[in-house]
């Protein structure tokens, strides 16, 4: 028969983490995780196969680290033991499960029924990621920095300003060198010249300054970049010269274990109803945000704009958490490429009109049986637009709306995919078989009048791949957009609905994009957006919603786990 499950998981401290699908007709899964010395996923379908994102991550050969601070490592290339994924059929073998569900040394795991195990991460490890389980495994690009000949001379012209090694002042040189790396890594990425505009320290706060002073919000913009031996932090503030903090404890291969384990601690389905994302949310806060608090306490700071490196662009960095509260309770944010980059213009976009789009159902991906009640209470209700669904929903209509009226809103509700390898691979999912591939969405014309919000109601990201994160971090200015709204993981239909409502009820009264969307992740953590008997409710006078046929299960539910919230990223300017 049919194999259906969720997300499926199987992690070891030693030896083989195998997952081991067989049915006589058709596999459909989420996402399939394996973390061990070595990693074998299996699927054996009679029929189609279905899976979300498949992840398996083996211990490279250990590399002696030298702390030594500023000079970086040689770059030493590592081979990991290759990890199999196996889509083809061999001959079966199902060996047995511990019956605690704890996957054992080389002890495989064969799953007839949904199977949800994780141990904590102990070892060091590579990330390979493939998205269709369908073509021969592809191990990920590098997962370490290489910083050119110009960023290596330019640290070396760092100046201490006091006796703590973890506090230094950033010089022109230094700022300059960092900068170009993160505008040639997208450029490469997206094959052509994406700069919006030069920048300098002056005008960085000159712009920040110009922003305070007509949204009332301070802004800070932190660049964060992941060596191999420690995390370094650079905050550009609008009274005071950039700072650069290190963080030796930090070093890359440890962060990007926390990072994954966030990640699945908050998607994993069975952790739903339990707080297990706080170990790895507290420690990254105090790798991330700790090291610069003071910093941003005295300037008053209440936005921040991340510039991530590798490995850190799908980090929802909202659930990073201080032992008393989310980053998110104090915090509006956003995740830009660069400075240089982004669209620093402001424009309030309250009475304006939105561009609504999408579809709910699909050939090949699950359908989303809430999109037609998304569009209709977005365009209808909370917000002045027009609406088109399915069939209408096609690039040609896409154009031809634009082009009619410039709506500074497009909200496209639909799946859209940012996968590994080149930038076409990326896409939105249109009517039928069409698709909207990452590398055309600059023929659309949304930067003449610009688009100023763009919004991504059903996306996801690949984990641990370097061009999935370059196309989600650069959707904004791939798209000609001034801002972006998207998820860096699926999140699940009633969910986005809640999040999607919340969010334009809240962009009625909130200064800029990114405080809407604060707003509506602190009315979901706060279950004050709730599934009660067939209806979405939240905080807006507007009334109950009431949820299409297919979601009429969730008689009640709450929406205030990480899961439903987090992973929803403005992308561009915050402003």
């Amino acid at each position: 028969g049919n194999i259906t499950t969720g997300d499926q998981i199987a992690v070891t401290n030693q030896g083989n983490a195998s997952i081991n699908n067989q049915a006589g007709a058709n596999i459909t899964t989420q996402d399939q995780i394996a973390i061990g010395d070595t990693t074998n996923i299996t699927n054996l379908p009679g029929g189609e196969l279905n899976t979300g994102e498949v992840i398996q991550i083996s211990p490279p050969p250990s590399i002696p680290i030298d702390n030594t601070l500023p000079q970086q490592l040689p770059q030493t290339p590592i081979t990991p033991a290759t990890p199999t994924v196996t889509n083809l059929v061999p001959q079966p073998i199902t060996p047995s499960t511990p019956a605690n569900n704890i996957l054992q040394s080389n002890n495989p795991i064969s799953n007839p029924t949904t199977t949800n195990i994780t141990q904590s991460i102990q070892s060091n490890s590579t990330i390979s990621t493939t998205n269709n389980p369908n073509l021969p495994n592809k191990k990920s690009d590098r997962q370490q920095i290489n910083i050119n000949t110009d960023t290596k001379t330019a640290l070396q012209n760092i100046n201490i300003i006091n006796n703590t090694p973890l506090t230094v002042a950033a010089n022109s040189q230094t700022l300059t060198a960092l900068e170009q790396n993160r505008n040639n890594e997208f450029t490469d990425h997206f094959g052509e010249d994406l700069l919006t505009q030069n920048t300098s320290i002056k005008n960085i706060r000159e712009v920040l300054t110009d922003i305070a002073r007509e949204t009332g919000k301070n802004s800070a913009i932190i660049y964060v970049t992941a060596y191999q031996e420690e995390l370094q932090l650079i905050l550009y503030t609008s009274d005071s010269d950039p700072i650069l903090k290190t963080v030796p404890a930090a070093h890359r291969q440890q962060l990007m274990e926390v990072v994954l384990k966030l990640r699945v601690q908050i998607t994993t389905p069975s952790r739903r109803y339990t707080q297990s994302y706080l170990p790895p949310a507290q420690k990254l806060y105090n790798w991330l945000i700790a090291p610069i608090s003071a910093e941003l306490e005295a300037a008053n700071i209440d936005t921040l704009l991340f510039s991530m490196d590798e490995g850190l662009r799908t980090l929802p960095v909202a659930v990073l958490h201080d032992g008393q509260q989310f980053l998110i309770e104090k915090y509006s944010l956003s995740l830009i490429p660069s400075i240089s980059l982004m669209n620093t213009n402001y424009r309030p976009i309250q009475d304006t009109r939105v561009l609504a789009m999408g579809a709910s159902e699909f050939i090949k991906q699950n359908s989303l049986p809430a999109v037609p009640v998304e569009l209709k209470t977005i365009s209808q209700q909370l917000w002045k637009g027009t609406q088109f669904l399915n069939q209408d929903f096609t690039r040609n209509n896409l154009l031809t709306q634009r082009q009619n009226y410039p709506y500074p809103i497009v909200h496209l509700a639909t799946h859209a995919e940012f996968r590994p390898g080149a930038i076409s691979n990326s896409y939105i999912q249109l009517w039928g078989n069409e698709q909207l591939q990452l590398d055309q969405m600059r023929q659309l014309g949304w930067n003449d009048p610009p688009v100023e919000l763009l919004v991504l109601s059903a996306c996801r990201t690949a984990v641990g791949d370097k061009n999935a994160e370059l196309g989600f971090a650069g959707l904004a200015v791939a798209a000609g957009a001034k801002s972006a709204l998207a998820s860096v993981w699926y999140v699940s239909d009633e969910g986005t609905l809640g999040l999607m409502t919340e969010f334009y009820t809240q962009l009625n009264n909130a200064k800029i994009k990114a405080e809407a969307l604060r707003q509506a992740q602190l009315a979901m953590l706060r279950g004050e957006v709730v599934i009660t008997e067939g209806q979405l409710r939240g905080t807006a006078a507007r009334g109950a919603v009431a949820l299409p046929s297919e979601l009429g299960k969730f008689e009640n539910q709450n929406l205030s786990h990480p899961y439903y919230w987090a992973g929803f990223t403005i992308v561009g300017s915050p402003w």
